[in-house]
């Protein structure tokens, strides 16, 4: 039987042979102490990488998330967000949980705040409403479908809003493969920024946090109040120095596989109304007021699909999904259009 096309998202990527034999052969040590050698060696080529001071491995992007609250932050501050953006609607409550602090929403729907928006919440402190402490982005911002930031415009954001700017780059390099630009010109403007090692990278574990000296050793305390400081981490870290060495350039093969899906599905639900060129990166996401019932159909056809909303589907190509898969997908998508839908 065949393995279904697994389009749910880019953190079912399954570590390469180059990776799993850096795993296997891996210098470690303790990393509580600081002693871990692969793990230094990613936290140092990762700072480099995005031109900021120090960087911190963690177990996950929700954990880098966190931690960057913890430090922005404390306990009764605002963060304004956009109301979509990972950190506000899919990390259950983390941050009312750990940190103590109010987000202040924004729209997001089109990936990009409005820098005005934000303002209006940082002046509203002087008619005795609660302090901002920092602005958070998503870059690439995945529910509006993966959209990238302009970097000038988001250089022009940070700029004008007059708070620290955290940058959830979880897909930082899918972003910066997009717009042609190196992530540490789209990191820049940020305070603090975060990436994925295990979405497209392929990676199996980890995110790096980075930014200033100061805050990064902030955030090595953070890490271990939240359970992640890891030991022999470097058999971790190994995995994640193969993917930034081999795994970047590759993300442009995911981005035209994505335009194919979201083509093939503008054309198979023209009543969506959905717009395939603002699929940029690797991330498809449409309205269809019965998503859910899609994703049913799709997974009898041989296709893992998600939902973001009972009416916004969601497909996420990867380095998984090669041509021959993302053939047997267009194929699936257009059986499941040329029938009614399941109802649930």
């Amino acid at each position: 039987m065949e393995r279904p096309v697994d389009l749910r998202s880019d953190t079912v990527t399954r570590p390469t042979s180059a990776m799993r034999a850096a795993m296997a052969a891996a210098e470690v040590g303790d990393d509580g102490y600081g002693e871990d050698p692969t793990v230094r060696a990613l936290e140092e080529r990762a700072a480099a990488l995005l031109g900021k001071e120090a960087a911190v491995f963690v177990p996950s992007g929700v954990m880098a998330n966190q931690m960057a609250l913890r430090v922005l932050a404390r306990p009764g501050d605002l963060v304004v967000a956009g109301a979509d953006q990972h950190v506000v609607a899919f990390e259950l409550g983390a941050a009312a949980r750990n940190s103590g602090i109010q987000f202040a929403l924004v729209d997001d729907a089109r990936g990009e705040l409005d820098p005005d928006a934000v303002r209006a919440h940082v002046d509203a402190e002087v008619d005795h409403r609660p302090h901002v402490a920092a602005v958070f982005v998503e870059n690439s911002h995945m529910p509006s479908g993966g959209t990238p930031w302009d970097p000038a415009r988001f250089a022009h954001f940070a700029a004008a809003v007059g708070r620290p700017v955290h940058l959830d780059g979880a897909r930082l390099f899918n972003a910066a493969r997009a717009v042609g630009a190196e992530v540490a010109t789209l990191a820049a403007p940020a305070a603090t920024v975060m990436f994925c090692l295990s979405k497209g990278l392929a990676a199996p574990v980890g995110s790096l946090l980075a930014g200033p000296a100061d805050l990064m050793a902030e955030a090595r305390i953070e890490r271990k109040r939240l359970g992640g400081a890891m030991r022999q981490a470097g058999v971790l870290a190994a995995a994640g120095l193969v993917a930034l060495d081999t795994m970047v350039e590759r993300l442009d093969e995911d981005h035209r596989r994505a335009r194919r899906l979201a083509e093939a599905l503008a054309e198979a639900f023209p009543a969506s109304g959905y717009d395939p060129a603002t699929c940029r990166t690797n991330i498809v996401v449409m309205s269809h007021p019965r998503a859910r019932e899609l994703v049913v159909d799709l997974e009898r056809e041989g296709v893992l699909a998600g939902t973001l909303a009972a009416d916004r589907l969601r497909l996420v190509t990867h380095c998984d999904v090669d041509d021959a898969a993302l053939e047997r997908a267009l194929r699936a998508i257009a059986r499941v259009a040329a029938r009614p839908v399941t109802q649930s």
